[in-house]
């Protein structure tokens, strides 16, 4: 799990990026735990986390800008 730490000293543009990936990962995984695949259930809580996270930070970036 990625600490907030390092997710605030990323710019916007990395964490859309980032954003993107954990998203494609997040359904990757829903399909591996549809079809008892998954390895580690613990990950699809982790990847959850993160974009949430993630999310708040651009939410936080866009009322600081906004003002």
């Amino acid at each position: 799990m990625a600490k907030i730490a390092d997710l605030t000293a990323k710019t916007d543009d990395q964490l859309a990026q980032d954003l993107g990936e954990l998203k494609r990962e997040q359904f990757n995984l829903r399909f591996q735990a549809a079809t008892s695949q998954l390895e580690k259930p613990s990950r699809v809580k982790e990847v959850r986390r993160t974009i949430a996270q993630i999310k708040t930070l651009q939410t936080q970036r866009a009322a600081a800008a906004a003002k």
